[in-house]
């Protein structure tokens, strides 16, 4: 089984997002990066359906010279090649990344034969616009399944299952090629190692750069969403204090008398 992985570097989802002073892009230069929880199971996954089944596997990203270093996460867990799809860094909307992605698959399988699975994570966790997998889909003509929380392979198809609205689950059998999004908790991700890091700073990654275009979208602001204001009031100090802590725990009620 031949599996392609797309993935996308993203702002760790822990870190508190700024915003530039013209609110146009968030200020990154004391963020980390990774990518988004669905990928990370997508990269997993493919890894294990390889492990169990044989074949290959590739990841793909469209991005900064930078996200190399999430490429090579991918390829410390087992991902075998990595393609950078290297960009000056903008933003690219949901249709301009689809177009390049399709346009890099076709290249590789002309390269390097069909993949039999496209994976992508549901959404990611930036902008969370849950089209790029099913855009390259439609543009490739294949098959897609979204929110996908199981994959068994099978002879010439795939059956994915996902939960469906108000409990149970729904199957589809998948004729391959085929398009699929994960979701989270399809798995578990394990963590690279030394000797896996190790290995992947020492493999070639595919560069190639996709000129730029517009989809169509174009982003007029970035806004934070409003936060709720928190204050400190201080009572007093040292044993001085406690007098004021006792009335104010009797106040709230937690002192019974």
């Amino acid at each position: 089984m031949n599996i392609l992985v797309c993935v996308k570097r993203v702002p760790a989802t822990g870190g508190r997002i700024v915003l530039t002073a013209d609110g146009s892009d968030i200020d990154v230069r004391y963020l980390g990066f990774t990518v988004s929880p669905h990928e990370e199971c997508a990269v997993e996954e493919a890894v294990r359906l390889v492990e169990a089944h044989g074949g290959s596997t590739t990841v793909l990203t469209l991005g900064p010279a930078a996200a190399e270093e999430q490429l090579r996460d991918a390829m410390a867990i087992g991902i075998e090649r990595a393609v950078l799809l290297e960009t000056d860094g903008r933003d690219w909307d949901p249709v301009a990344t689809a177009d390049a992605i399709v346009e890099a698959i076709r290249a590789e399988e002309a390269a390097n034969g069909p993949f039999d699975l496209v994976l992508f994570g549901n959404e990611s966790a930036d902008s969370g616009g849950f089209q790029v997998g099913i855009r390259t889909a439609h543009a490739l003509d294949r098959p897609i399944v979204t929110g996908v929380k199981a994959l068994q392979p099978g002879d010439g198809k795939v059956v994915a299952r996902r939960e469906a609205p108000g409990g149970g689950w729904e199957s589809f059998d998948v004729p391959l090629p085929a398009v699929i999004s994960v979701k989270e908790g399809i798995n578990l991700p394990r963590y690279p190692s030394v000797p896996g890091r190790l290995r992947a700073r020492k493999k070639e990654i595919a560069r190639s750069t996709p000129d730029w275009r517009s989809g169509g979208l174009e982003k007029i602001v970035l806004r934070l969403p409003q936060t709720a204001a928190t204050t400190a009031e201080v009572i007093g100090r040292g044993v001085d204090a406690a007098p004021a802590v006792v009335d104010l725990l009797d106040r709230i009620g937690v002192l019974d008398r």
